[in-house]
């Protein structure tokens, strides 16, 4: 049984686990907007902002800085980077928008809960303080900054 109780993260890793934490905030906005029957291009055109802002730069530093702590043929960086391929997928999809919008809510929470759980404490017990350290590095701890243009799971 999986513990729904935090995971203690290393200092270096707590700053993509609080981006993780604004992405599940990404799948709830999605479900709040299709509980309001939200316009789903309002819907869309919010996710569209996240993916570009803090999604695609994300995915970048995990890809090549945290993957890379571990073996390129290990079966959780492989799974973790066909889900990222999917979600790109997902996010570029301009038709059937609800469908690709569900799907990406889905799948995204899916996929931070397996960074988190799995794949991150598997990073945590392979890494290097040198690898740490790096990464601690690169990304920067700046505070999020929310799109308020169209806050419609406030509506």
């Amino acid at each position: 049984m999986i513990s729904n109780r935090p995971l203690k993260r290393v200092l270096e890793l707590q700053p993509l686990s609080h981006d993780h934490h604004h992405g599940l905030q990404l799948c709830w906005k999605i479900r709040t907007g299709f509980s309001k029957q939200v316009e789903v291009e309002r819907i869309k055109n919010y996710a569209d902002w996240f993916f570009t802002n803090h999604l695609v730069p994300h995915f970048e530093l995990e890809e090549k800085y945290i993957f890379t702590i571990l073996d390129q043929k290990n079966e959780f960086v492989k799974q973790a980077l066909t889900d990222h391929r999917r979600l790109k997928r997902l996010f570029s999809e301009t038709t059937n928008l609800e469908k690709s919008l569900g799907l990406i809510e889905e799948e995204l929470e899916k996929h931070i809960r397996f960074e988190e759980r799995i794949l991150f404490p598997e990073v945590q017990k392979e890494a290097t303080s040198e690898q740490l350290a790096e990464i601690a590095k690169i990304h920067n701890h700046e505070l999020f900054v929310e799109n308020n243009e169209d806050t419609f799971w406030l509506s």
